[in-house]
């Protein structure tokens, strides 16, 4: 079967190395990594056939994963991040490529190896970061969103780093072939804003109005990687025009239905990669040379991780930023492989300098989300022995805090409770990582402290040893138990009222003590279970034991089950069973100029007047000697008799009018 059987193969043994990760918390793609470490050509054991045809395969993951970016991330989410991706990046990869020439000296290469060394390791893994950042939760954040604006920069470096590399001996031919591909990008992205804003969402309305899944799936995923063979074949990055194809199709109204549609093709091929990345890695050549890798490994990881910390700090990013965009981008990058494949050809570097670099850069791979997912602790030390940093807390003082509500979230679900408690006047502080997020909150007038809300320092300034309740909006599982595991430590009294993203986490929030959860998926399917039922007539007394029996049976115990929750579901059943019903008096008709009482509405059909709309102005409750006039809406309510009686009234009085 050839290509087939290896793909075949090579899926069974990453789901069972991914199960393994699973079982021992550890990132998947560690397992992804594992499984192409098992089958490939240097293991001994099974090996994958077609080696290199899943390695050309790999390279549409990382044109699809970014394509989903660009439908993730619009140019006015990188906004804020402009200055350092710019003007940052750059000064990141000359002092990266001197840490490079400097680690040559160490060992003794010449300076055009040094130099092409330097280079490699220039580059960080926008496929590595991204997919690390997505399990950790961490995408969306100030932090993601600087790595990515610098991820961005690197990969457009690729390409006069292909060009001038190979040309060290003449450097004039170099600098003419990086002018002609300088030209051929801005005339590609000139193309692609100025003529893919207007036909690419054309394109995706058409396809759209046809109605077929398939054809719409089929459309975004030849946008995708039809736009990055066009720019592969002018000379540029594949992915790197992917990725403005998905950009361009962000600011449009089919974005995000583009990106659910390519998401499991994404992760699929994206499995492709990582394995690829595992079956460049040869054990025996790590045994070998295992003391000259991990030397190379902790110069590398120290020095490009501190170069980016420095960075990120000079461009006045403060708190966590600077840690978790270091701890992010040590590694050495995918566009680094192809880079060494030129050496290699064009006899800069050597099979087995090849080899090292290669060895170092998979292992940085590797341990990417093991060193990321330190961020939140050590950030934690940092700030026990580093307070003088301040936070920022933006619309008040942390001296005013007592007896009031944290919020940890500000996305939808933080800023709708925000609201509320806001109009009923009650104390209340949002803690958020987003820096666009927080900006919403202070345009709103809220209290908001930017930080992570599972730091010791962070929840200092949310006042969280005297707060009486927790309300947890994020819905990401890690980042939700930091927060009220800290919280519990500082405040063992606290309530805490939680979202659920999946019921397998129950077990989870049962060993924190939180019993108030919020599951969205199955209180949106009850809503909308009750609203099916009333439109087919179903009396509301049955809706709501239909209702409450799928609440029994249908969900797990412990979400917001409590008596109180249960008498507010009560109270909105009640609503339904008294069915409201509007009347109009039109001019002439024999209600108007009578009062409520002189009608003897109540006692000649049952109903009762409950409100009036009149002229855009509801006037509730309304008394006895309540007078009707032209043009008003009458609300009514009782049973159905009651209300075809006064249907009736109405009617009968605007016959006698007429």
């Amino acid at each position: 079967m050839g290509i087939a059987a290896d793909i075949i193969v090579l899926i069974v043994v990453a789901f069972f190395c991914g199960l393994l990760m699973q079982r021992l918390r550890q990132p998947l793609i560690l397992g992804y990594i594992l499984a192409g470490v098992i089958l490939g050509p240097h293991s001994g054991g099974l090996t994958l056939t077609e080696t290199h045809d899943i390695e050309l395969l790999a390279e549409i993951g990382v044109a699809l994963l970014l394509f989903a970016l660009g439908l993730e991330f619009s140019l006015k989410d990188l906004k804020p991040v402009k200055a350092i991706a710019l003007v940052g990046t750059p000064l990141q990869l000359a002092l990266t490529i001197a840490l490079g020439m400097g680690v040559g000296q160490l060992f003794d290469w010449n300076w055009r190896i040094s130099l092409w060394f330097g280079a490699l390791i220039s580059l960080s893994s926008t496929m590595v970061i991204l997919k690390t950042l997505m399990n950790q939760g961490w995408l969306g954040t100030l932090s993601s969103k600087v790595m990515i604006g610098m991820l961005i920069v690197q990969d457009l470096a690729v390409v006069p780093m292909m060009i001038i590399l190979p040309q060290l001996n003449d450097p004039a031919a170099g600098m003419g072939t990086l002018g002609i591909a300088a030209v051929k990008a801005a005339l590609f992205l000139a193309a692609m804003i100025l003529l893919g804003n207007r036909l690419l969402p054309i394109l995706l309305r058409h396809i759209a109005r046809i109605g077929s899944r398939e054809l719409f799936l089929l459309a975004v995923t030849a946008i995708g990687l039809g736009v990055g063979y066009a720019t592969y074949q002018v000379g540029l990055s594949f992915a790197l025009g992917a990725f403005v194809a998905g950009m361009v199709l962000s600011e449009s109204d089919y974005g995000h239905q583009a990106l659910s549609d390519i998401i499991p093709l994404r992760d699929l091929f994206g499995l492709l990669f990582f394995a690829s990345v595992g079956m460049l890695l040869d054990p025996l050549f790590l045994v070998h040379n295992l003391t000259e890798v991990l030397v190379l490994l902790l110069l590398v990881g120290l020095g490009k991780g501190g170069i980016f910390a420095i960075v990120a700090r000079l461009f006045r990013y403060g708190n966590v930023v600077p840690l978790a965009v270091g701890l992010g981008l040590f590694q050495i990058g995918e566009f680094s492989f192809v880079l060494a494949r030129i050496g290699l050809s064009s006899g800069s570097l050597d099979t087995e300098l090849y080899n090292l670099i290669l060895t170092t850069a998979v292992l940085s791979m590797a341990l990417t989300p093991l060193v990321s997912g330190q961020t939140g602790r050590l950030y934690a030390l940092k700030k026990r022995f580093f307070r003088h940093e301040p936070l920022e807390s933006i619309n008040f003082s942390a001296n005013t805090l007592g007896n009031h509500v944290v919020i940890a979230g500000g996305g939808r679900v933080g800023f709708q409770v925000a609201s509320v408690l806001h109009k009923l006047g009650t104390s209340f502080v949002i803690v958020e990582l987003d820096q666009n997020r927080v900006e919403e909150a202070r345009a709103a007038g809220y209290p908001v402290v930017y930080g992570d809300g599972s730091h010791e320092v962070v929840q200092e300034a949310l006042a969280m040893d005297k707060a009486s309740l927790l309300v947890v909006t994020t819905p990401g599982i890690v980042v939700a138990q930091a927060i009220i595991r800290r919280a519990r430590q500082v405040n063992p009294a606290i309530r805490v009222v939680s979202r659920l993203a999946d019921p397998a986490f129950l077990e989870v929030f049962e060993e924190l003590q939180v019993s108030d959860l919020v599951y969205p998926e199955f209180e949106a399917g009850l809503e909308i279970t009750r609203q099916a039922l009333l439109h087919l007539s179903i009396p509301a007394p049955e809706i709501e034991r239909q209702t409450e029996e799928m609440r029994r049976h249908l969900l797990v115990p412990g979400l917001a089950t409590g008596e109180d929750y249960r008498t507010l579901g009560k109270m909105r059943a009640a609503s339904h069973s008294f069915d409201l019903r509007w009347f109009h008096l039109p001019a002439g008709n024999a209600l108007v100029g009578k009062s409520i009482g002189a009608a003897e509405i109540r006692k000649s059909t049952g109903a009762s007047v409950v409100g009036v709309l009149r002229q855009g102005s509801l006037l509730p409750n309304p008394d006895a000697n309540f007078v009707f006039a032209a043009g008003d809406l009458v609300a009514i309510i009782g049973a159905e008799e009651a209300r075809g009686r006064f249907e009736r009234l109405v009617e009968t009085v605007a016959e006698a009018a007429s």
